[in-house]
């Protein structure tokens, strides 16, 4: 396979625009709703209309006569074919080849290495195409996620989503990527800082790397947000993903409020982000640690059905999630020097954390059940 394109973070590209040969593939178009065809299918079936009495002739754009419509879908029904069938019929053979089309020109060019990735490995072609299409079932069906305040987000320019972190598995972070590029409406991608951890094992550093996963570290971050992309962190980090289950929705220390500093020197709004679901997919009720130091993991879960069943063990509950986002916090009132200033760090910081906190207690008032 050849290699890919690299398009370094200081091109001038267009993010919207096709961009050229290498550049990333326009999301594919929406099917035309049962509406649409099932009106462009009557007006195909309907043929020609007789002149009404006393006029010569029907101009193209007179209405037509209820009658005839009916007599018309009655010949139609008698002849055992419904109105419009050729037209639809025709509408999904088109569909279906334009579908065919798109995939073969795809594995074309992942075949000939005619695409593009950035400087941090992030290729949106195989994003948008492919992993999200991976992740969306267990999104829209297996955790039926709602989403609240996407329009807090704004729709250009760099900002930084801070959320919860908990789940034993961090499939917190991958949900909380569909719902920003499913359901915002200038369709923005979300970077997201991960641990090292997640860039030392085998296959999963590819993914990651294609998903635009980038190391959590403050050089990294800073130039995300410069470059004008939308930043998720976590700041819980290993502590909230595995806590034990007794301890559920209940926030642990934020670290030092490195993500403050960061978003103070870009000048970029801070977005809490409040995660209610994940909890309760892997309920961690104990920590092998000798298994753990071995293996070389922060922890080594124990769940009541992990390791107890095997493989079947690791499938996660199927509890219903929702993922609201806050209001922003902005920072460019904030002078320059205010990125050194720890008090200010700590009480930003703070704010960030309380507004998570008091946003999950709300949601979990709300929840009718962990499952429904």
């Amino acid at each position: 396979m050849a290699d890919a394109k690299v398009i370094p973070f200081d091109d001038d590209r267009s993010r919207g625009g096709a961009g050229g040969a290498g550049g990333a593939a326009q999301r594919p178009a929406r099917r035309r709703g049962a509406g649409s065809r099932r009106h462009g299918a009557g007006t195909a079936a309907m043929g020609d209309v007789q002149p009404l009495p006393g006029r010569t002739s029907v101009g193209d754009d007179a209405p037509v006569p209820r009658e005839s419509r009916a007599e018309h879908d009655g010949g139609a029904a008698a002849s055992g074919a419904a109105p419009g069938t050729e037209s639809g019929s025709g509408d999904e053979a088109g569909g279906l080849e334009q579908r065919v089309a798109s995939g073969l020109a795809f594995l074309r060019r992942r075949l000939t290495g005619d695409y593009a990735v950035d400087d941090f490995g992030y290729d949106e072609e195989l994003t948008d195409q492919v992993l999200m299409s991976l992740l969306r079932p267990m999104y829209e069906k297996y955790f039926r996620v709602e989403v609240k305040g996407i329009e807090n987000i704004p729709s250009e320019g760099g900002a930084l989503i801070v959320a919860n972190h908990s789940g034993t598995l961090p499939l917190d972070g991958l949900m909380m990527q569909v719902a920003v590029h499913d359901n915002h409406p200038a369709d923005r991608h979300l970077r997201l800082l991960a641990a090292d951890l997640v860039f030392m094992l085998p296959v999963v550093n590819e993914l990651a790397r294609k998903l635009g996963h980038t190391l959590a570290c403050a050089e990294d971050a800073a130039r995300l947000l410069e470059q004008g992309e939308l930043v998720g962190v976590m700041p819980e980090g290993f502590k909230g993903l595995g806590k034990p289950f007794a301890d559920r929705y209940k926030l642990q220390r934020f670290g030092r409020g490195g993500f403050v500093s960061t978003a103070l020197r870009a000048r970029t709004p801070i977005i809490p982000c409040s995660i209610v679901g994940a909890e309760e997919i892997y309920p961690m009720i104990g920590n092998a640690r000798t298994v753990a130091r071995l293996l070389g993991f922060p922890y080594f879960p124990l769940t009541p059905t992990f390791p107890w069943l095997g493989p079947l063990g690791a499938i996660p509950l199927p509890t219903k999630w929702t993922i609201q986002f806050g209001e922003p916090i902005h920072t460019e009132s904030y002078p320059p020097e205010a990125a050194e200033d720890p008090m200010l760090m700590f009480n930003l910081t703070d704010q960030v954390r309380e507004q998570i906190q008091h946003t999950l207690y709300k949601l979990l008032v709300q929840r009718r059940s962990v499952f429904f």
